[in-house]
């Protein structure tokens, strides 16, 4: 499958500042198909998480580690008793989890023995997030952690967000979903033009649904002119999805918007709203769908679909690599 210019964009930034990112899921093949791919292309360095076996399958210039042989484990469950002691888990118990492969992953990451991890070919979001928040945290205190999918159709990138995490967010979780969305957005070169999706446009319904998202405009355009309003996001409210992306609906529907007709960022009311978008986008639209791109962490943590292929986990790799820039 040929990329797009998008995601080849970020593989190129990717080879240009060598990271090094963990796959725990080393039993599965896409991950040491897609491992392989990274190390050929030297889009990153590579370690996989696994017993000899999975070296079989790998280059030799990927390192393979077994968690429950590393000289490490004793470490890393220290580390972690520290970090949750205060949540009431033992020292024992401590060493049980870390010796999980996401876990161990986890306190690579926390620990700079990697730079970044990407997950969830098998496991759930949960289980990939979970850890993430215990060991890594969120980037600022009582904020938000959200995941977006990038999203190429025609080769043209946008951001569905949240479309793999925060279940129903409030009008403040949906307004700094929005600002974080935009800031993504930014560190990848994709206009910050941001619209907020209902079904609705600029007062077309009323409804409880369609408040939470008026509200969720407001409270996030304040956010941006309070803490970035030197950023260049742009962001109106509330939009249908055709309003946000067709120029000749907007013109119809929303014809005072400086967003309406050219978003690229796209806010989704709720998680059911969001996941299903980018699963229609992908599998009937054909569009290249990279993610779930968690947002919000101190150090990249990023998830899978389960139903991903070699090359989704190459793309979200290089996509880790440049969120830890």
């Amino acid at each position: 499958m040929s990329r797009s210019e998008f995601i080849q964009g970020v593989i190129e930034i990717a080879k240009a500042n060598p990271r090094t990112i963990v796959l725990p899921e080393g039993a599965d093949e896409r991950v040491t198909t897609a491992a392989n791919l990274i190390v050929e292309e030297k889009i990153a360095n590579v370690i996989v998480l696994g017993d000899e076996s999975v070296a079989d399958r790998v280059n030799s210039e990927v390192t393979v580690i077994n968690p429950l042989t590393s000289d490490k484990l004793e470490g890393y469950a220290l580390s972690f008793y520290e970090l949750r002691k205060s949540k009431g888990i033992t020292l024992d118990q401590a060493r049980e989890t870390v010796r999980q492969f996401t876990y161990f992953g986890m306190m690579m990451v926390q620990n700079g023995d990697a730079d970044g991890l990407v997950s969830g070919a098998v496991h759930s979001t949960a289980d990939t997030v979970r850890p993430a928040l215990q060991i890594i945290k969120g980037a600022r205190k009582g904020g938000m952690v959200s995941a977006l999918f990038f999203m190429v159709s025609n080769n043209v990138p946008y951001i569905f967000s949240d479309s793999g995490l925060v279940e129903n967010p409030d009008a403040d979780q949906l307004a700094q979903i929005a600002v974080q969305s935009a800031q993504t957005a930014k560190q990848f070169n994709i206009p910050a033009t941001v619209a907020m999706l209902s079904y609705s446009t600029k007062g077309s319904a009323s409804s409880p649904l369609v408040d939470k998202v008026v509200e969720a405009t407001e409270k996030a355009k304040k956010l941006i002119a309070d803490e970035f309003a030197d950023q260049g996001i742009e962001l109106d409210g509330e939009l249908q999805l055709d309003a946000a992306i067709v120029p000749s609906v907007a013109a119809l529907k929303a014809p005072g918007s400086t967003v309406a007709g050219k978003a690229r960022v796209l806010i989704f009311p709720d998680l059911n709203a969001g996941n299903i978008g980018y699963k229609l986008v992908q599998r009937l639209g054909g569009a290249e769908a990279y993610g779930p791109i968690l947002q919000g962490l101190k150090k990249p943590v990023n998830d899978l679909s389960r139903g991903c292929i070699a090359a989704d986990i190459v793309g979200v790799a290089a996509i880790t690599v440049v969120q830890s820039l």
